[in-house]
């Protein structure tokens, strides 16, 4: 009998030593929509806390490589320290960018955290996309001169149309990003209202060296890179904010909550479909 008690006892131990770490992960994941809208950029939904508690927070992850790229490009923009072409750093448009944020985008899908899931994808596709037109061996320039010369493809009218083009389009795509933004924080908010306008420079940059005006092109250029050079700074921010509250600092620098403006999210959407009925 002595022995079956002790056995109990050991059995009860366990049990309640298991159910410990599950108590404190609830307590840990237990945040208010504000909080969480700070620490993952997106509305809290229902369920969210399930998975917060299963996973990382990801989004600080794409964030490091966004900020670390843009922040170079800017100033190769701008032409700081006779910085002149990107080829050199190359590499932001195929590793530092694009691989933290493809990861961001798989960890961030498999934590149902949709809003920075499509962010970091979004950014994942466009270095990619534009670090192909910095890659002199697949020979996009030279397809676009009679002599298959590429520094004439370059200057070329209808090279540098399509690029304002597409550029064109990117800004409409930010733009669209943004309305979802304002309900998050000034900060987020602020990062696609810059770089939707960068956007559109760089687009304007790209109309003008196309018409041959190479003055007006550059100082676009130049317009376009101090703008997403604020992109970048606003990007460090917000990447410290999520940073700090994650590794628990005292310090907790203000985004701008524009959560408590809208309707709260963190209810099932049924739920919201029966009160709009009611």
């Amino acid at each position: 009998m002595a022995t079956t008690t002790a056995t109990a006892h050991s059995m009860d131990s366990d049990h309640i030593e298991s159910e410990q770490p599950l108590t404190h992960a609830a307590t840990n994941v237990s945040m208010s929509p504000e909080l969480f809208e700070k620490l993952y950029l997106a509305p809290k939904t229902p369920h969210a806390k399930e998975q917060v508690a299963n996973y990382a927070n990801a989004t600080p992850l794409g964030f490091l490589g966004f900020v670390i790229s843009t922040y170079t490009f800017s100033m190769v923009l701008m032409g700081w320290g006779g910085a002149s072409g990107p080829q050199a750093v190359v590499g932001i448009f195929f590793f530092t960018g694009p691989v933290l944020l493809l990861l961001s985008t798989i960890f961030l899908w498999i934590a149902n955290q949709f809003f920075a899931m499509m962010v970091c994808g979004l950014f994942c596709v466009f270095w990619l996309s534009f670090g192909m037109l910095q890659l002199p061996t697949l020979g996009l320039a030279a397809s676009y001169s009679p002599t298959g010369d590429a520094a004439a493809g370059t200057v070329s009218k209808e090279m540098n149309a399509v690029i304002a083009l597409y550029l064109l389009v990117w800004g409409f795509a930010l733009l669209t990003f943004w309305l979802f933004t304002i309900r998050i924080n000034m900060v987020f908010a602020g990062i696609f209202g810059f770089v939707t306008v960068g956007a559109w420079v760089l687009s304007g940059a790209y109309w003008a060296l196309s018409l041959g005006n190479f003055d007006k092109a550059l100082k676009l250029q130049k317009a376009g890179g101090a703008i997403l050079f604020v992109v970048g700074t606003l990007g460090w921010y917000m990447l410290f904010v999520i940073m700090a509250a994650e590794m628990r600092w005292s310090v907790c620098p203000p985004v701008g909550d524009l959560s408590h403006y809208w309707a709260k999210t963190d209810v099932e959407i049924g739920a919201t479909e029966n009160e709009k009925k009611d």
